[in-house]
């Protein structure tokens, strides 16, 4: 049995090839020729539309500070504008969470041991 991971083929390959059955509803269809106004055209590619939100990032600015409450890094998105909050991560309830637990932590005793004179024979 070998010991190397590697995935090797196994035999000859095979081309499969790939019949394309008509169905007789679309050998019998009528073409159809629409008017311009009632089609539908590509896009011109020069128009620039976009999914990218790079416009919107111009009013905003991130930051990542150290919440000592929650002793954990927070970062956030802030518009510029208005100094509000866009987005935050960790969210604040599961910073208030690991505050209270932080907290519970702090306040545990830790168990002492006793100390070599203190032992009775």
């Amino acid at each position: 049995m070998s010991t190397d991971f590697s995935v090797k083929p196994v035999g000859a390959l095979v081309a499969t090839p790939i019949v394309q059955v008509a169905s007789a509803a679309a050998n019998n269809a009528v073409a159809t020729e629409l008017p311009p106004s009632q089609s539908v055209t590509p896009p011109d590619a020069s128009a620039g539309t976009s999914n990218n939100s790079q416009a919107s990032s111009d009013y905003v600015s991130h930051q990542a500070f150290f919440d000592s409450a929650a002793a954990s890094i927070v970062y956030q998105v802030v518009n510029d504008q208005t100094d509000q909050v866009v987005n935050q991560f960790p969210d604040e309830a599961v910073l208030r969470r690991r505050a209270y637990f932080h907290t519970l932590d702090l306040t545990k005793e830790t168990p002492t041991r006793p100390l070599a004179t203190d032992r009775t024979a």
